[in-house]
């Protein structure tokens, strides 16, 4: 074989290296016997969100910082010469990030001399955040029943139904759309519950990939995989209190398979184990679709349905509640006063009409969101007008607007002789008629309807008569 083959064998030979390094699923770092990276693989860059040239060449203590007390695994393999397995380093990258991972990390010999070491690493950083996060949210919940605002039938006998479950430790399935309240609801039950005392943990299943969310609910043996360590899941760390699942209906199934034989069975195996661990805990879940919707669409097993639904609470949306919008326009005014120091008495008129109007698809969460947005652009204002809302708000009433203009305007047009009412005829025969609509919605309660438009009992009474309602 002459020289120019074997160049080109070498220059293959790298070449599938190269692409081997950059495919496995781990990260790998090689330095010199001096410190200097060699060898940098793409895994790497993704857990150390770092640029591939701003380690390689250079010395990894120029690179990157570690903890009091704390040296480099490679470094201590470079002067040691002692190889290290699955041990847990945190450090942080050029940009004051912190990253945790856990390696396995050896010497390299040439001739009897340490020429250099590598380190294959498992990023562990989010799962360590999640697992700090969830163990600060023990026994923590600041919400009760008297934080829910509202007194519209609807919201009363939900909030009925729920303190009644409140009582036992069935598991609750709480249905409802984006921003009704569910986070709301969960912790209230537990507070009202004898888990008061005890742990209390929120987890949004949609927020995590397939591969974490087990490891975070059941928990990892350590050496179950690269870089596994003793790690107690949600399950473990809930015992005895609550674990809030939301948005349950983002799991895969066969997660939800063993969901569901945690709760049938009250015990929970650590990924990686051969020991069942028994448990205590209420699982209240939401979701924020029709579960029959689920089923059908494969978002949801049937069976952890069956298991979970129990008790199944069904939250009503805003738009079914509407008689509750002043209450919670009145209860965000004064929470952001505080929070601004501000002195906001309440909403004009128009805004409050308009309010009444909206589908508020983004239920309470997004009344809250106007409110902010409002008194964010608002100076010496006491009274929040249609020209502080929301600039996507407003648009979508304007439309809303220009589809009643037609209709409202052809019923002021008199049919008999097709003249146009004076204006302030206009306006009264519009306040009539509405007022008329806003009375007969409820019942014809003056007190009730008079709340809902931000006027007095008195002021109303007197519009009526001047009107001749």
């Amino acid at each position: 074989m002459n020289q120019s083959n074997t160049i080109n064998d070498l220059e293959y030979i790298n070449q599938i290296y190269k692409r081997i390094l950059d495919e496995v699923d781990v990260g790998i770092h090689a330095v010199d016997k001096t410190g200097k990276t060699i060898i940098y693989n793409k895994k790497m860059t993704q857990i150390e969100s770092m640029d591939c040239h701003d380690v390689m060449n250079k010395n990894l203590l120029d690179v990157f910082m570690f903890k009091d007390g704390q040296a480099s695994t490679l470094v201590k393999a470079l002067q040691g010469g002692k190889a290290t397995c699955n041990v847990k380093q945190t450090y942080f990258n050029n940009k004051g990030n912190e990253i945790t991972t856990i390696n396995n990390t050896i010497p390299i010999y040439y001739e009897n001399t340490i020429s250099g070491a590598v380190e294959i690493a498992k990023d562990v950083t989010k799962l360590e955040k999640l697992m700090k996060g969830n163990l600060k949210q023990k026994g923590t919940t600041k919400y009760t029943f008297d934080s829910i605002i509202g007194k519209s039938t609807a919201i009363k006998e939900v909030i009925e139904v729920a303190k009644r479950a409140a009582r036992t430790s069935s598991y609750i399935l709480i249905v409802g759309e984006t921003g009704t309240g569910k986070e709301l609801f969960s912790q209230s039950i537990h507070h009202a519950s004898n888990r008061l005392s005890a742990p209390f943990i929120s987890q949004n299943c949609a927020a995590l990939p397939d591969n974490l969310i087990e490891g975070l609910l059941f928990g990892t043996k350590r050496g179950a995989f690269t870089g596994a360590v003793d790690y107690p899941g949600l399950f473990e760390q809930a015992n005895g209190g609550s674990l809030q699942l939301d948005e349950i209906n983002s799991l895969n199934l066969n997660l939800q398979a063993k969901l569901l034989r945690a709760l049938q069975e009250k015990t929970i195996r650590r990924i990686g184990d051969t020991k069942e661990t028994p448990i205590d805990v209420r699982v209240i879940a939401n979701i924020n679709e029709d579960p029959i919707d689920a089923i059908a669409q494969h978002h949801l097993r049937k069976d952890l349905y069956y298991r979970l639904g129990v008790v199944t609470i069904f939250l009503p949306p805003l738009r079914e509640r509407k008689e509750d919008i002043p209450l919670l326009v009145e209860n965000f005014i004064e929470k952001y006063n505080q929070l601004f120091q501000m002195n906001v008495r309440g909403l004009h008129v128009d805004v409050l009409k308009s309010f009444l109007e909206y589908e508020w698809h983004g239920n309470v969460r997004e009344l809250e969101h106007v409110i902010e947005a409002a008194m964010n652009i608002m100076l010496d204002e006491e009274m929040i007008t249609y020209s502080h809302l929301p600039y996507h708000y407003r648009t979508k009433m304007d439309l809303n607007k220009e589809k009643m203009a037609t209709t409202s305007i052809d019923s002021f047009i008199s049919k008999e002789n097709d003249s146009v009412l004076l204006l302030k005829e206009q306006l009264e025969l519009f306040e009539k008629n509405y007022l008329e609509h806003i009375l007969k919605q409820n019942q014809h309660n003056i007190s009730k309807t008079a709340k809902l438009l931000g006027l007095s009992r008195q002021s109303l009474q007197y519009r009526m008569r001047k009107l001749h309602i």
